[in-house]
This record gives C-alpha cells, structure tokens and sequence, in this order.
C-alpha cells in the first residue's frame, strides 16, 4: 500500500556563528494511514522535523531530502501558494500550548470559520454549523458558549481542543501533533489522546505524534521512532518497545519510574559519543 507520506534523508540545516548547525540529518520515514510516533529528549530535531514536512521551517534555514512526498504532491519543489493550500485542508499541525497558537483578540469560533473558509466556499451559516459540530466533536460541552469565547477565557485543556477542531475541521489527510499534551494534567492528557485517538480511527488519517514520553508513545502509537542528535537511532512496533536494541533507547526506558520499585536516584544517561555521528 502505498504510503501517505515518504521522505528519504530530510536534512534542515541552520546557520550559527562557527558554521552550520544540522539541527535534522538524513532522516527518511514512511506513513501510512497508522499512528507513527517520534520520540527524543529536547533538541533532537522531533519538532524541526515535523515542521520541514508543514514548510514552517523558519527562513534562515535550509531544508533539503532525497525525497518528500505527501500523497503524490512533491513537497519539495510545491510553490509556496500551493503550500499554503495544502497546510489546513489536507494537512495539519497542532502545536505544543494553545496560548502561543490561537490568536488572543479572535473567538475560538471565529478562529475556527477563517480556517474552513480559507479552503472551502461554504456560507457563513454552514461554516458556524461545521465549527459547532467539530467543537462537540472533541468533547467540548458548551460548544455555543466555548464559540464566542476569548482563547484566554478556557482553560489548557480547553484551548488544546478548540486547536484540535481547527486543525481538523478542514478535514486534512494528515495530523501532526506536536507534544499535544504536554501543557496538560494527566486526567485532560488521556481525553485529548483519546478524542485523537477515535478522530483517526474514524477519518483514516495518518498521526505523526511527537512527544519526549516514551512511555505514553508506546502506548498510543502503533510504530516508534527514537531520535538523537538530529537523527534517527532506532525505529520499531511500539509493542517491541521493551526489546529495543540502541544503548539510548534501553538508557531512556531505563530512566523511566517504575511502581513498586525503590530506584533512588534514578539512573540517567551514560552518552556515548558515537551516538552523535
């Protein structure tokens, strides 16, 4: 079957004071219509990678692949107009905190309306119906109430999803969820992985979830990718997580707490050079 998204050796490659600074290096992945997970500690190019593949990669940088394709469209030589066009209808981002990505002087409903109207040509009327229903779609309760509210006026949990219906009324093909719920206490973390969890079953979207939790990424997604360094270490079945081979994949599930087990200090990385080449 033919995947949704394929890149082979992405590259994003930023300028620093004593040369270049390979922030992604050669890193290749397939996407089906399935829940890829990519996990790593802060600074191993999870983030930047999901944003080459968005064409938000900031402009100072240089961002190049053997390959990036997203259904049959060619990534890599698409115009920024159709960019543009792409980013929303048929694919979409959700970013880690909703109060650096929804605009702080629009409601939340009227957020919601811009984004359908930028890509469809439906009323006014349908769109607030769409907007109302995506609103119920995550769980919100009050979704007339939550539309004609402020993003400051809701609370994390909230506010995460109202951008997950704005990310998703459009219908996009693909999701990448940038440490979703990482702003969340654990009750509001289990229900948005749980509303995303149900959205790609019942659309067949393809989930690229980044996160620094190894534990709730290998319970969530279906395939695991460990990167380091800017690149990626290890990739297997998140059911295969605990016979993971690399040394800073069995150092991270080493780290993690165990219940029951009285492991003060906690042991941390012992980072071995080569992991880094």
């Amino acid at each position: 079957m033919k995947p949704l998204l394929d890149i082979e050796d992405l590259r994003v490659t930023f300028p620093g004071r004593s040369g270049p600074i390979q922030a992604v290096r050669g890193v290749s992945l397939k996407l089906g219509r399935e829940r890829l997970g990519i996990v790593g500690e802060s600074g191993s190019g999870k983030s930047q990678t999901g944003r080459a593949i968005m064409g938000l990669t900031p402009p100072q940088a240089t961002v190049t692949a053997k390959k990036m394709m997203f259904n049959d469209i060619d990534l890599l030589t698409a115009s920024p107009k159709q960019r543009r066009s792409l980013r929303g209808k048929q694919m979409a981002m959700i970013l880690q905190d909703p109060k650096y990505s929804l605009n702080p002087v629009m409601t939340i409903g009227r957020q919601i309306i811009e984004t359908l109207k930028t890509h469809e040509k439906v009323s006014r009327a349908e769109a607030r119906d769409r907007a109302l229903a995506m609103l119920e779609a995550v769980q919100i309760r009050e979704p007339k109430r939550v539309f004609d509210l402020h993003p400051h006026e809701v609370s994390g949990g909230m506010g995460q999803r109202a951008m997950i219906a704005m990310m998703l009324v459009a219908g996009p093909e693909l999701l990448i969820a940038d440490e979703p719920t990482s702003a969340l206490d654990v009750t509001v973390q289990l229900e948005v992985l749980a509303i995303l969890d149900r959205l790609v079953a019942d659309r067949g979207m393809g989930l690229l979830f980044i996160s620094h939790d190894l534990r709730l990424v290998s319970t969530f997604c279906d395939r695991v990718i460990v990167m380091y360094a800017g690149k990626i270490v290890e990739e297997l079945a998140s059911a295969d997580l605990a016979n993971a081979q690399h040394p800073y994949t069995r150092g991270l599930l080493n780290s993690l707490p165990r219940i029951g087990q009285d492991r003060h200090p906690l042991p941390v990385l012992d980072r071995k050079p080569e992991w880094a080449l």
